[in-house]
């Protein structure tokens, strides 16, 4: 068996790697990932992952790995921002309270899907404006839900989290190997 990974992000590469993982392939898939009206988060992240699977065509000898990743301030969802804007208001709203970082799995063979979601909360400090600022200067923020990667800059601003410290960074790993061995993947 072969593991595609359908994602452009080098952070689930680098995840999978902690397993030992090395994908024969990486085919992100191209989907809408538009919000539908009043779409709750988690059932939102789920279906766009779940998405990317369907979206892609697999040999009969491949294995596919997607995910998605948001980032959920009550109902609302906080994905990626267009711009620097953006990403100050997501961080603007996050500032001194708890969120969740949602991310969804899934793994396909075939016609089978194997999924499982992951929902960590975490807590970020309140934000002076210069360390917004400083922030919002790297450039870290961009392509990143909610605006912030944990495990760059931004960690100085995250004081605890619950739940899956590799979920908020993009990949849970123990779920993707369950969901991977699951399949019949051999890790």
């Amino acid at each position: 068996m072969k593991l595609v990974l359908g994602s452009g992000s080098p952070r689930r590469l680098e995840l999978l790697a902690q397993l030992g993982v090395v994908p024969a392939d990486v085919r992100p898939p191209d989907i809408d990932e538009t919000p539908l009206k009043a779409e709750l988060p988690r059932p939102y992240c789920a279906r766009i992952a779940r998405g990317k699977a369907e979206a892609m065509a697999l040999a009969s000898d491949e294995v596919a790995l997607c995910a998605d990743t948001t980032v959920a301030m009550g109902r609302r969802i906080m994905g990626k921002p267009a711009d620097e804007k953006e990403a100050a208001a997501f961080l603007l709203a996050l500032s001194g309270r708890r969120h969740r970082v949602i991310t969804s799995v899934v793994v396909r063979r075939g016609d089978d899907f194997w999924a499982n979601d992951v929902v960590t909360t975490v807590k970020m400090k309140m934000l002076s404006d210069a360390e917004l600022n400083g922030y919002l200067a790297t450039e870290d923020w961009r392509g990143k839900a909610g605006g912030y990667a944990i495990q760059g800059p931004a960690g100085a601003f995250i004081p605890w989290i619950q739940g899956s410290y590799t979920g908020v960074v993009g990949l849970p790993v123990a779920e993707a190997a369950s969901l991977l061995r699951a399949s019949g993947y051999v890790l």
